[in-house]
C-alpha cells in the first residue's frame, strides 16, 4: 500500500474529500452535504458544527468503505469557502451560526467603511469593503447583536474552525486572511489602522500561518471521532480560490486562469504587492508563500448560458447547444451579447446593469445568439485582461477550467479573443486537488507547490489564437466596451419599472 493525503475541499453546500497518492492520482473520494440558514432575504449562515461532522463522515467513509489504512494518510489541508465569519468565545465555543460570503445583508456598515476610510482602506487592503467580506460581517455583530460581540475573543474562517478542531489550534492562512479585508496586505500582518478605526480588538484576529505550514497533528478525541491516527499531519490549507489555482497550476507569472461557472473568474498569478488596482479587482494572498493573485468576477458566465438554454432550447443537450454556434461566425454574425442578466461585479460594479442582445435583425438565426452568448462571456473576462495589460501584466498563458474549457469551440474562442494560447487540464479537479497539493508539499513530499505541480497537474490540448479571429474579434470587443455606458441609465430605469410592478401587484 500507498502512502496518501487528504484535500478537503469545504463548500457552501457540502464538504468533498479527496485521496490522493504520490502520483497525484485520486484514489478515493467522498463527499457530505449540508444545509444553509435562511432567516430572511438576504440571510445566509450555516452551522460550523456541520462542516466537522461533515469532514469527519467523508473521512470516515474513506476508511471504512474504500478501505483506506488511517495509518497510511500522512497528512491534510484545506480548501475553504472564503469570508464567512466563525465567532469563538473564551472557550473557543462557537457563539452563533457562521454569517457566509452570499450573506448581503451588511450594506450599511459597507457604506460606513466607504465614508470612514475611503481610498485609504482600499490602499491598505487592496479590495473594496464589499458585503461579502468578512470585515463588513464584523460589523454588523457589532451593531445588532452587542451581547454577542461582548463574548467574542477571535474570530476564523470556516476551513479555520474545521482545522481546530481537529488539530486544537487556532490560526489563519494569510489567502484567507487577506478576504477579511482586515489584512494589511504589503505588510503582512493584521491592519491596526482598520481596527482602529472601527472599534475592532487587534486580539480578536487569530495567528497568522501560511498555506503550507504545519498547523498540528490529529487530537486523540479527533483521532476517536474520526478513525484517523494522532500521527497524521494538518496543514494551513488555502481559501477556496488560491487552493483552486494552485489545482490548476497557476503557480507562474506567465499564467492566468480563466474559469466558467455559474459566475466566472479570471484569476491572474501576482509575483509581489507592488501593484495596486485601487480595487476594481480583487488582490488577496497565494497559496505560496509571499506571494499573491488578483481576480475579477463575471456573475453570470455559465449562467448566461444555462439561462438561454433553458429558454430557449429546453429538450436539446447542453453539449448540442452550444456546439450550434460552430454554424455561425467570428463576431457571431454582428451580434453582440453582454452577459449581465444579474448584475455585474468587475470591472463594472453594478448590481442594476441587465444584459442585452444589441444588433438583431431579420437575418440571426439562434446559433448566431448562441454564438453571441459564447462569445460576450469572453467579452467580459477580456475586459479585465484589458486592466492587467494596463497595469503591465506579462503573461502569455490561459488555463482556461469549468464549462468553457468542455467545448472545443469555446477553448478556441477564448484563445482568439485574448490572443494568448489556452491550455485546458486533463483531469481538472478544482480546489480540492490544490488542498492536497498542499498538504503534500508541507509533508515534504517535493520541495514547493511548483514542483508538485509538475506531477499533480497535467495540461490538455493547447489552443492558439488564429491572428485574422484575434482582428476581428478586436473590433467587435471595442464594440462591446461602449454597450455597458450606453446601456447603464436604460438598465436602471426598467429595473426600477419593474420593481414598481411587482410593487403594486
Amino acid at each position: 500500500m500507498g502512502k496518501y493525503v487528504l484535500g478537503v475541499d469545504l463548500g457552501t453546500s457540502a464538504v468533498k474529500v479527496s485521496a490522493v497518492d504520490h502520483a497525484g492520482q485520486i484514489v478515493a473520494q467522498e463527499s457530505f452535504d449540508y444545509d444553509l440558514i435562511q432567516k430572511q432575504p438576504g440571510y445566509n449562515e450555516q452551522n460550523p458544527e456541520d462542516w466537522v461532522s461533515g469532514t469527519t463522515v467523508a473521512i470516515v467513509r474513506l476508511i471504512l468503505n474504500d478501505h483506506l489504512a488511517a495509518e497510511d494518510i500522512e497528512g491534510l489541508s484545506f480548501s475553504g469557502q472564503m469570508h464567512g465569519l466563525v465567532l469563538l468565545d473564551e472557550n473557543n465555543k462557537v457563539l452563533r451560526p457562521s454569517i457566509l460570503w452570499n450573506d448581503t445583508r451588511s450594506t450599511p456598515q459597507r457604506e460606513e467603511i466607504e465614508v470612514k476610510m475611503g481610498d485609504r482602506f482600499v490602499d491598505i487592503t487592496r479590495n473594496q469593503p464589499l458585503e461579502g467580506f468578512t470585515l463588513t460581517k464584523l460589523l454588523w455583530v457589532k451593531e445588532n447583536e452587542p451581547e454577542i460581540w461582548a463574548k467574542a475573543k477571535t474570530f476564523v474562517l470556516p476551513k479555520d474552525y474545521v482545522r481546530y478542531r481537529m488539530t486544537g489550534n487556532l490560526a489563519m492562512d494569510y489567502s484567507d486572511a487577506t478576504g477579511t479585508v482586515l489584512l494589511d496586505v504589503a505588510k503582512g500582518v493584521w491592519s491596526q489602522e482598520v481596527c482602529e478605526a472601527f472599534d475592532i480588538p487587534l486580539s480578536l484576529c487569530p495567528p497568522l500561518i501560511q498555506s503550507i505550514d504545519f498547523a498540528g497533528t490529529v487530537t486523540p478525541a479527533y483521532a476517536e471521532f474520526s478513525g484517523l491516527t494522532t500521527a497524521t499531519k494538518v496543514y494551513g490549507g488555502a481559501a477556496d480560490n488560491a487552493a483552486g489555482a494552485v489545482g490548476a497550476g497557476i503557480l507562474h507569472p506567465n499564467m492566468v486562469l480563466s474559469s466558467i461557472g455559474t459566475s466566472g473568474v479570471v484569476l491572474k498569478y501576482e509575483d509581489n504587492a507592488d501593484v495596486n488596482y485601487h480595487g476594481v479587482v480583487q488582490f488577496e494572498d497565494h497559496a505560496i508563500p509571499n506571494k499573491y493573485y488578483s481576480m475579477g468576477v463575471t456573475l453570470a458566465a455559465g449562467y448566461s448560458l444555462s439561462w438561454f438554454k433553458k429558454t430557449f432550447a429546453p429538450a436539446e443537450e447542453f453539449t448540442d447547444v452550444v456546439a450550434s454556434a460552430g454554424k455561425s461566425t467570428v463576431g457571431a454574425n454582428g451580434l453582440l451579447y453582454t452577459p449581465y442578466i444579474v448584475g455585474e461585479r468587475a470591472p463594472y460594479a453594478d448590481a442594476d446593469i441587465r444584459g442585452s442582445f444589441t444588433g438583431i435583425d431579420g437575418t440571426h438565426q439562434r446559433y448566431d445568439f448562441v454564438r453571441a452568448v459564447l462569445e460576450g462571456i469572453v467579452y467580459s473576462f477580456k475586459d479585465l485582461f484589458d486592466i492587467y495589460e494596463e497595469n503591465g501584466g506579462d503573461f502569455d498563458t490561459v488555463v482556461s477550467i469549468g464549462g468553457g474549457a468542455k467545448s472545443p469551440l469555446w477553448l478556441q474562442i477564448q484563445a482568439d479573443i485574448f490572443n494568448r494560447k489556452v491550455v485546458s487540464l486533463k483531469n481538472e479537479q478544482g480546489p480540492g486537488m490544490g488542498a492536497a497539493m498542499i498538504a503534500a508539499t508541507g509533508l515534504g513530499w517535493f520541495d514547493s507547490l511548483q514542483d508538485c505541480a509538475e506531477t499533480f497537474v497535467h495540461f490538455g490540448k493547447a489552443y492558439k489564437p488564429n491572428p485574422e479571429n484575434v482582428a476581428k474579434y478586436a473590433k467587435m470587443h471595442a464594440i462591446y466596451s461602449q454597450v455597458y455606458q450606453q446601456t447603464k441609465a436604460i438598465s436602471a430605469q426598467l429595473l426600477d419599472y419593474r420593481r414598481t410592478e411587482l410593487t403594486s401587484l
